[in-house]
């Protein structure tokens, strides 16, 4: 019985020993999930004003600064800067995996082969600076033999060289000095955003500098990049950043270009008061101006898409959610009509991005020449268009719709191609939301999409609902 009672207590310890094995043996193959509240360690371009900055108290400033910190508080994400020397020190220190992530870029196909990008932090048109006296630029591809000087490592640097080969480049190492090369007469142009250019136009004094143009398509797209192992942390950062509203941003900025762009006093020109409290007197004359028309392109640049120079999206909410309230108070009647161009991914694919970037700038033509005084026209996203129309019944807002139809199939567009639209309209009900009311006007596109497309639809209230 003792050598009985002794066999049935082992296995019981064997087994436990066993499974304590198994266990110790899987943490560690297994990897260890991130702690949420390990801090995420990020790089920065540190001398890239006013959007970003390492002080010299070594803290991250500036736009970017703020929009990061307030966008990665609202996601729970806790940021560490690892500092660095300069720009290429911050991407070399990327690709090794020093930091997780770079806080302020362009998505590019050379930087996609090892970051991820969330959605944009911060959009802001790239114009064109020359000098005062150089003409205005319709068409860069047609300034063949100039000299443009550009930040080396930077995203537009990788774009002219690709679409602009006519181009002489010249590399600087800041944006200060692209500035002065042109400034200085040793390069004819530069290219560079427009917060930045109000910022280091008045910061350096180079009141010989203006803008001269805008290329379609060409806009930074400022997103946060993310090394590809960390898709998690992505994730986590879009969801703070979709709580950024437009204001927010635009108050950042005014900010921060508000602060940096004070004049200090020269006190050199205390030698002569009198003519240097004159100077004073008509430089900031002459800044107040230049102030208020760069001030009223950047409001209009806030509300307007950068390609087509319609309404951008945000712009088209706050006018829907007027006209929605304006139509319930004086019970007037509002219509929406959401347009999208037909086989527009084939001009891309077999055009390439800057013959559709031309196709939809003609399409905004279109939508200009057509629709009547009252309405409004905007870019919703893509190839898709929305137009508002106050003091519009479904039938009549079925009539706009069939006018843009018939002005898109005979416009002659750069492809050769006979383009056509696909449209579906909304006319606005009692208890309705913006949400209500645009979610049946794409319904009805997505009807006139499967329909055969280059076709209108949507519902008029009548005794018997008719599909149009």
């Amino acid at each position: 019985m003792a050598i009985l009672g002794s066999t049935q207590r082992r296995p019981f310890p064997a087994l436990f020993r066993g499974l304590i094995g198994i266990f110790l043996a899987a943490s560690v193959l297994l990897p260890a999930a991130p702690h949420a509240a390990d801090p995420v360690r990020f790089c920065v371009d540190p001398d890239w004003p006013p959007y970003e900055v390492i002080a010299r108290n070594g803290t991250h400033e500036g736009i970017a600064a703020d929009l990061l910190t307030l966008a990665a508080n609202r996601a729970g994400v806790t940021l560490q800067l690892f500092p660095t020397k300069d720009w290429d020190d911050s991407i070399a220190a990327s690709q090794r995996g020093d930091c997780q992530m770079l806080s302020f870029l362009n998505q590019t196909p050379k930087r996609d082969e090892w970051l991820i990008f969330t959605e944009p932090l911060f959009i802001d048109p790239n114009v064109i600076i020359t000098r005062e006296e150089h003409p205005f630029i319709a068409d860069l591809a047609a300034e063949t033999g100039k000299t443009i000087a550009l930040p080396r490592g930077t995203s537009i640097e990788e774009r002219v060289r690709r679409d602009f080969p006519g181009l002489a480049i010249v590399t600087t190492g800041s944006e200060a000095e692209a500035f002065a090369l042109v400034s200085n007469r040793k390069a004819d142009l530069t290219i560079r955003s427009l917060t930045v250019a109000v910022y280091t136009i008045k910061k350096e004094g180079w009141f010989n500098l203006k803008v001269s143009g805008q290329i379609p398509g060409y806009q930074n797209e400022l997103r946060v990049g993310v090394r590809k192992d960390r898709p998690d942390l992505r994730d986590q950062l879009n969801q703070g950043i979709a709580t950024l509203t437009p204001q927010e941003r635009q108050s950042i900025t005014n900010q921060h270009v508000s602060i940096n762009v004070q004049t200090a006093i020269d006190y050199r020109l205390l030698i002569n008061v009198v003519i240097g409290f004159s100077v004073l007197l008509l430089s900031n004359l002459i800044w107040a101006i230049k102030l208020r028309r760069v001030n009223k392109q950047l409001l209009r640049a806030s509300q307007t898409d950068r390609l087509t120079g319609l309404y951008n999206r945000a712009a088209l909410d706050e006018l829907l959610s007027k006209e929605i309230e304006r139509s319930e108070r004086y019970g007037r009647t509002l219509s929406v009509v959401l347009i999208d161009l037909d086989q527009f991914k084939r001009v891309n694919d077999e055009r390439g991005h800057l013959v559709g970037d031309r196709v939809l700038i003609a399409f905004a033509d279109v939508l200009r020449a057509t629709l009547r005084n009252y309405d409004t026209a905007g870019r919703w996203g893509g190839e898709e268009f929305l137009i508002l129309c106050p003091e519009t019944n479904a039938e009549q807002a079925r009539v706009v719709a069939e006018r843009i139809c018939a002005a898109t199939r005979v416009h002659p567009f750069e492809t050769g191609w006979r383009q056509t639209v696909s449209v579906g309209f909304a006319e606005l009900r009692p208890r309705d939301s913006i949400d209500t009311l645009l979610r049946r006007a794409d319904e009805a596109l997505y009807q006139a999409k499967n329909s055969g497309r280059d076709r209108v639809c949507g519902s008029i209230p009548s005794p018997a609902a008719v599909i149009l």
